[in-house]
């Protein structure tokens, strides 16, 4: 076999094992899925009102629910990406990864399994979500094209976001060590125009909220939704998710090489 086929054969064995693991203990999955669901509501249900007649009915001719669902699912993403951190850093505090260091096995599909068992869990959620925001009266005027853009893109933050919490997961000496990765990921969608346009803003905010990366990620998740022009976020966007791809992998590997020796 070649060096390749080994890699792939033992990432398809890891994958299997966080899939495994996911599946005995799902509670890390329920919450992923269960607090945007309830933000859904939350915003829709009882916020909604108000910030729909305060946006003037964002987008045009739409409900609040069509403008809130595309930050709605970033933060799926990201409560996905904060429990692919705490498995990591499981895995390092407890030993395990030290022990298959000493086992004849690609070491690049350790992180390879955990990253893509990450992906599958939260592409898996935000579908579920989607069929939630179905339920309360979402609706896309997207035709096949763009709801294949959108979800390519939903992929691509994915694994931006799971590189860089294998890193962190790696990085952070416990559990607790984590609780910044987890608490940037949660709140950055809150500072973003995930719940009211960033125009709304006030200066210092405004200018905060257009300039990270959220924002750029889910005004193109809106535009593609909706059917409406996404001018330049989508390049931003892109280009936003594989920057921190390439962070998130070249740190995972250089602390996974080095042992993560604390």
């Amino acid at each position: 076999m070649s060096t390749l086929t080994y890699t792939a054969r033992d990432s398809a064995t890891m994958l299997k094992r966080n899939l495994r693991y996911s599946v005995r203990y799902p509670v890390t999955i329920i919450v992923a899925l269960a607090i945007p669901a309830l933000l859904l509501l939350l915003f829709v249900g009882v916020f909604g009102g108000a910030l729909g007649a305060g946006l003037g009915a964002a987008p045009p001719g739409g409900k609040y629910i069509d403008y809130v669902v595309p930050g709605i699912l970033l933060m799926s993403i990201g409560y996905g990406a904060s429990s692919t951190t705490l498995a990591v850093n499981r895995d390092m505090t407890e030993g395990i990864i030290a022990r298959f260091r000493t086992m004849a096995i690609s070491r690049s599909s350790v992180l390879t399994g955990h990253v893509v068992a990450a992906l599958i869990r939260t592409v898996a959620s935000c579908v579920l979500l989607i069929g939630v925001a179905l339920l309360m009266g979402y609706r896309s005027s997207a035709d096949a094209g763009r709801w294949l853009a959108a979800a390519g893109l939903v992929a691509l933050l994915a694994f931006a976001l799971s590189w860089l919490a294998v890193a962190i997961g790696l990085a952070a000496p416990t559990a607790e060590g984590t609780s910044g990765f987890t608490l940037i990921v949660q709140l950055l969608p809150f500072i973003s125009s995930a719940f009211v346009p960033t125009g709304t803003m006030s200066g210092p905010v405004r200018w905060f909220a257009h300039n990270q990366p959220f924002t750029p990620v889910i005004d193109t998740l809106r535009g593609l939704l909706t059917g409406t022009p996404i001018g330049h976020s989508g390049i931003i966007a892109v280009a936003w998710c594989v920057g921190l791809a390439v962070l998130g992998y070249f740190w995972a590997g250089a602390l996974f090489r080095k042992g993560a020796v604390r």
